[in-house]
């Protein structure tokens, strides 16, 4: 099993706040984080898609009134939004009593967009968090382990399949399973083969801008629909919107966020690439790599950083701008190459941003300068420095 550095995170906030909710695509691993947890904790364990679960909360206070006091998981969480009231009046109860802290942690399989009950009933009383599909630190050190995570992507039966074959099967399975049954369960009638072209489709153009008008004529629907499948991946934590930093630069700039399809593995999946040699040789490696590190950096980034791109009309350019809560910022530009060279668009938009570092991450494992202020690292060295600047 490999460890999840999320894990004392949650252990933490669970110490702090009465319920900690947390998010993720499916498959991602919450269960599993969960049930290690609650077997530390003697929690008790309630699956909100297993009937007989859900029969134990026909009356949900009174049963959960009777466990008050323990902690309670509740998988699925989306499944039954009407609990959210009752959890708030248990929080409420258990803390008049002494209890305030540690009662319930709430998984689901959607953004919080979706769990706007939970926002407004539980506000005060959860703190949220999002699990992410294994990350770089997770897999270990090794090149050949970052390459089949890039390959595989990061959900960890794909990652952990024996074979580049079953890996690729066990993604194709987990598409199919998406459209045919968990997107229904969000209310959303699409036809899975509609949406199938609308997701390969984002693949092709992954790390593209965003052009809902030209996805919509390619699909054959209007730009609503389209604009609401767009909605509808992104809140299902299967795609991303990268928005455009709005600076004050006397430059026209590029306005539209770019789109990537956040998991690489299903990126591969989706195109029917199998291996890497496959990969290495379709036209897609340089976008699947530039979106590959971006979901990776975000990933282990610290709390409250927020990534963005910048483009103008010019040409200047940066793939990845992440800004920190301090108001500092690094500019990151991703080359597939063992011999990286940002171009001139990326100095161009140092120059009008002037972040405080600036980056390129590179296939390679040694870290050198350049030129003017640009340090080439590797995706891991990257994900080094930004751990210990979370801990500085």
């Amino acid at each position: 099993m490999i460890e999840r550095r999320i894990l004392p995170v949650v252990q933490q906030r669970l110490g702090e706040v009465p319920a900690v909710a947390l998010f993720g695509p499916r498959q991602a691993g919450k269960t599993t984080l969960a049930l290690t947890l609650g077997e530390q904790l003697g929690a008790l364990y309630l699956d909100l898609e297993s009937e007989r679960d859900r029969a134990k909360l026909a009356e949900p206070e009174l049963y959960l009134a009777d466990h008050l006091g323990r902690l309670v998981i509740l998988d699925e969480i989306h499944r039954a939004p009407g609990l959210f009231p009752v959890l708030r009046g248990l929080i409420d109860r258990a803390r008049r009593e002494g209890a305030g802290h540690g009662l319930y942690l709430l998984l689901g399989s959607a953004s919080l967009d979706l769990l706007k009950q939970s926002g407004e009933t539980l506000a005060g009383r959860v703190s949220y968090l999002e699990l992410d599909p294994f990350d770089v630190f997770e897999v270990g050190i090794e090149p050949a382990e970052r390459d089949r995570l890039w390959l595989r992507g990061g959900f960890p039966d794909s990652f952990l399949a024996s074979s580049d074959g079953r890996s690729l099967r066990w993604r194709q399975d987990f598409i199919r399973s998406y459209l045919e049954r968990d997107i229904p369960q969000f209310g959303r009638r699409i036809a899975a083969e509609t949406l199938r072209r609308f997701w390969t489709m984002l693949a092709h153009h992954q790390g593209g801008v965003l052009n809902v008008a030209q996805l919509a004529r390619n699909l054959g629907v209007d730009g609503k629909t389209a604009a609401a499948y767009i909605d509808l991946l992104v809140d299902l934590l299967l795609v991303r919107r990268l928005p455009s930093w709005q600076a004050n630069v006397g430059k026209r700039l590029v306005k539209s966020p770019k789109v990537y399809v956040r998991d690489s593995g299903l990126v591969h999946a989706l195109l029917a690439i199998g291996d890497k040699e496959i990969l290495l040789s379709h036209p897609v490696v340089g976008a699947s790599w530039e979106g590959f590190v971006v979901e990776q950096v975000l990933a282990v980034a610290p709390e409250g950083a927020q990534g963005f791109y910048y483009r103008t009309s010019g040409g200047a350019e940066v793939d990845l701008l992440l800004r920190f809560p301090d108001g500092r910022s690094w500019a990151i530009e991703v080359k597939r190459s063992l011999a990286p060279r940002p171009e001139r668009g990326f100095h161009s938009a140092c120059a009008d941003l002037r972040p405080q570092r600036r980056f390129v991450v590179y296939p390679g494992d040694d870290s050198y300068p350049v030129g003017d202020g640009v340090q080439a690292v590797s995706l891991l060295q990257l994900a080094m420095e930004l751990v210990e600047r979370e801990v500085m």
